[in-house]
């Protein structure tokens, strides 16, 4: 794991709040069992990039919290919706569709008077009704980038706009950014389509620009790869830096489609057992410390390219996550 400071995630909680949050999140990995290896793991984790304890308690030092409970350590806070999450990333760290997990998140919710749009997706998916909750995660996810309501059931048209119409002089531009200075944000940039062997947008095979730019954007400034795992950080950093719609629309969409094999749509890929329980609070962390938001309508690509892909992370204070040391 990067030893990098990252600021904790949740910063206002005392440790009253803080141990009845993890102990609820120990409730729910062990809803349907012993917790695993990696629940355990996930939980020390998130003490250290959600809460910031840098000595984090042994797993078995932390009590199981009821949703009663819970609820009763963080009225008066505003902790009650990020527990919330919290508690839905654990149903979902062995990588498996748990229906008993689910019930415990869902009793939570009700626990603390919690209703949101993620909350119906994976209970749409418990009860068998599997199509509806990915159905719900595109819409989510398509109004997340896009930033109006999404109407449409094929993502595919949007994502996929340069097959009938390419605009090559948008590609000549993003190839341009080769003659760039090694050391440059830009260069960067067109190095990791390269290497990846991705079209630029405006090339028939390209995804489209309001998506790939933001979306990879984030991948080079993390330093998150494309396999499922850096896929799935990345997304996770996304969330917590967008924040429009960060669960239903980025956080579940990727467990799914990554950690579970579901695949979403048909230009979406799958994989299983990415999600990295130690990384997976990293990247949230960091997410919600950068100072802008790739995906903002106010967001200016062109703007950086010329600048030290160092500089950008530091001006944009985005920790070194998944980083190679030696690009700067």
């Amino acid at each position: 794991m990067d030893t990098v400071d990252t600021p904790p995630l949740v910063a206002g909680a005392n440790r009253a709040q803080t141990g009845a949050i993890l102990g609820a999140m120990r409730a729910v990995a062990e809803a349907s069992g012993p917790a695993s290896h990696d629940d355990k793991l996930a939980l020390q984790s998130a003490e250290r990039f959600v809460f910031g304890h840098e000595a984090p308690l042994a797993f078995d030092t932390i009590p199981a919290v009821a949703p009663a409970t819970l609820s009763a350590a963080l009225a008066g806070s505003d902790l009650g919706e990020d527990a919330l999450k919290f508690l839905t990333v654990m149903a979902f760290i062995d990588g498996s569709l748990d229906k008993t997990k689910i019930a415990a998140v869902l009793r939570y919710a009700k626990a603390l008077g919690i209703d949101e749009r993620y909350l119906d997706e994976i209970r749409e998916a418990a009860q068998g009704r599997l199509q509806e909750a990915l159905a719900d995660m595109t819409r989510s996810n398509m109004e997340s980038i896009t930033g109006r309501p999404w109407s449409s059931g094929d993502a595919s048209k949007w994502l996929l706009p340069y097959q009938g119409a390419p605009d090559l002089a948008l590609a000549q531009r993003f190839e341009a950014l080769g003659l760039l200075a090694p050391q440059t944000f830009g260069h960067a940039f067109w190095t990791h389509f390269k290497e990846n062997a991705y079209a630029f947008p405006g090339e028939p095979q390209a995804l489209n620009a309001a998506f790939s730019v933001p979306h990879d954007s984030v991948h080079v400034l993390t330093g998150y790869d494309t396999k499922p795992r850096g896929e799935l950080l990345a997304s996770t950093f996304t969330a917590a830096m967008h924040r429009k719609y960060p669960m239903a629309g980025h956080i579940l969409p990727v467990i799914f489609s990554w950690h579970l094999k579901v695949q979403i749509n048909s230009v979406a890929k799958d994989a299983s057992g990415a999600l990295d329980p130690q990384e997976f609070w990293h990247a949230w962390a960091a997410g919600a410390a950068a100072k802008s938001d790739t995906f903002a309508p106010t967001w200016n690509f062109w703007a950086y390219v010329d600048q030290r892909l160092r500089v950008v992370r530091e001006t944009l204070s985005i920790p070194a996550t998944g980083l190679d040391a030696a690009t700067h």
